[in-house]
Order: C-alpha cells, then structure tokens, then sequence
C-alpha cells in the first residue's frame, strides 16, 4: 500500500486529553467548563472496585444532563480481562448519544480491538445510533507494544494509539516509580577527557516506545497522543516531556490534573513564528513551481515539496486549534 493511498481517521483536535474519575461527580462541571480539547470520563483506573456500579451510573447521568460544548468526549472502559468491561460497553453506549469515543485500555492483540468493534457495532446497530463511536487504544503493555503495528489495523473505527507510560512501565519491570518521569540512573557517560572527566547525558528511557507508537499511528493514519505526566506539583517537567513529545510527532498529550491542561494546549499549538515560517515556505514553493524549480532556497536552508507536506500539516494543525 503506498502512502498516498492511507485513509486517515477522522479529525479531532486532541492537544489535551483530560481525565476525570467516574466516581468524582464534583469535577464533571469542572471539566466542561475547562479549556481541555477531550475529556475522558474514567470507570477504570481512577475508581475503586466496590465503586464501579456507581460511577458508571455517574458517566452516565454526566454525558446526558451537562452541556459539554464541542468537546471530543471520551469513556476509558474497563479492560476486556474484567467482569466490568461489557456492562460498560452496553450501558453506556446504549443510553448515551452524546458519547464520542471509546478509550480501551491494555490492549495486547487486535483481536481485542475486534471484539470491542463487534460489540459496538452490535449495540449501534440495535438502538439505531446515528453517530458512530471512534476507538482510543491504550498501548501500555509489552505485548501491546509488541504488537502495535497489528493493533493500529486492526478496525476502521480506530482514531488514536495513546502511551501508557505507567502500566508499560510495570509490565517492562523499568526501575522507575514516577509516572511518565525520568530516573537518575538513565545517564550515558562519556569518555575520560585528558583530566579524567567525564560528562553524564540523560537518556530518555520511554523514547524508544513512544517512537515505534507514532511510526505506527502514523503508518496507518492513527493521531498519536502522549499518556501521563504523574507529578502535577512539576509544571515545568510536564512542559518538557510534553515538548519530546511534541517534538516526535505526537498531536497531544494527557492531563491527569486540570493544571496541565493550558500546558498541553500551549505545546501542541503552533507557534505564531511556525505558522509565519510555514506559510512563507509554502509561498516560495509556489514562485518556485511557476519557475520550473522543485527547490529553492529560504532563509539559507533548502526547502523542497516534502517541506511543504511540513508546512500544511502544522496550518492545518493551527487552523483546528483557531
């Protein structure tokens, strides 16, 4: 299949993805009223066992009586290895016409992804629902990541893969305990200098997995988005992995508490000096292709028809997020 021919999913800003615990009732206004451009509602993770039932009848209530404006609204079900996953499927998507997505965690194979799809199509198709639910795939396992270019195939509702920096982190044994942060010992060092010295360079331990991620999302027309920062007292090392991020590929990164919402939002929005250099590159490709050129010079740098693919990806990028 040759690139040209790749059906991208459909388009959603997704530069902040906002989590918010099924079982707190309190923060649902709190996250309508927010700048976040999805708000996932959680019935995993964030709830407790015995409190499940109830917040599944909270998300419920919440999709149907707040206004929620245009934002992307998301369910983060739970896994299809619980009792809990089908009766969230059902009664969720069943009762709830305003729901976008679907956010399903700890995928390992496809076929998990073809199981949701069936069931959801199922329930579409028996309450006659008009819109057709999308899919957010957690990869956050080593099985999951081991089979990611699979599961990124594996249905036509599939818009996005997110990073599961801690389950992957469990499931990989790293030595680390902070969500989606660094550790001391993931340092290179270099050679002895003259004197003996020797630098120490910080390695990005969760770059390799984030990588193949994006490659795969953007393989198959999938947006890739960036999972947890854990450490929300720690503004500015949630901007910098958030800009690693921005800086691979990726459309938009999580926000487990409100305070990184603006942080996201500002990252993953090009900057006015992007979009100024972005439409200049666009304009001297066009002089160039009334002169009979396929490359031209800007700024000391040379720019060619790759380089406007670049450009009209971050406008459009820009224009979604004016």
């Amino acid at each position: 299949m040759s690139f040209t021919s790749i059906t991208q999913a459909r388009p959603r800003l997704q530069r902040s993805e906002l989590a918010v615990p099924g079982s707190n009732t309190a923060l649902f206004e709190k996250a309508a009223a927010s700048a976040a451009d999805v708000v996932f509602l959680d019935l995993e993770d964030a709830v407790a066992p015995d409190d499940k039932p109830q917040a599944r009848r909270n998300v419920i209530a919440a999709l149907n009586d707040i206004d929620w404006g245009s934002k992307t609204l998301m369910l983060r079900i739970n896994g299809l290895d619980t009792h809990y996953m089908y009766r969230d499927v059902v009664d969720v998507v069943e009762s709830c016409p305003r729901l976008d997505m679907l956010l399903i965690p700890k995928v390992g194979v496809a076929a998990d992804v073809y199981a949701l799809d069936m069931l959801v199509t199922q329930i579409e198709t028996a309450v006659g629902r008009d819109k057709r639910l999308g899919f957010e795939v957690l990869i956050e396992t080593a099985l999951g990541l081991s089979n990611v270019e699979a599961i990124a195939q594996s249905s036509r509702r599939l818009e996005a893969l997110s990073f599961g920096v801690a389950d992957y982190a469990a499931s990989t044994r790293a030595r680390t305990t902070v969500i989606g942060g660094t550790s001391p010992d993931s340092v290179v060092l270099t050679d002895a200098d003259a004197g003996g010295h020797r630098q120490r360079h910080w390695s990005d331990p969760w770059h390799a997995a984030q990588t193949r991620l994006l490659v795969a999302c953007r393989a198959h027309g999938l947006r890739p988005i960036d999972g947890p920062f854990g450490d929300f007292s720690d503004p500015e090392g949630y901007r910098v992995a958030a800009q690693r991020a921005a800086v691979l590929g990726f459309e938009g990164k999580w926000a487990i508490h409100p305070s990184q919402v603006a942080l996201a939002n500002q990252v993953f929005t090009p900057t006015a000096d992007e979009i100024l250099r972005a439409r200049r590159i666009i304009s001297a490709m066009q002089q160039a292709a009334s002169e009979g050129r396929g490359a031209v010079s800007l700024d000391g740098r040379l720019i060619d028809l790759a380089s406007i693919r670049m450009a009209e990806a971050l406008l459009a990028k820009a224009d979604a997020a004016a």
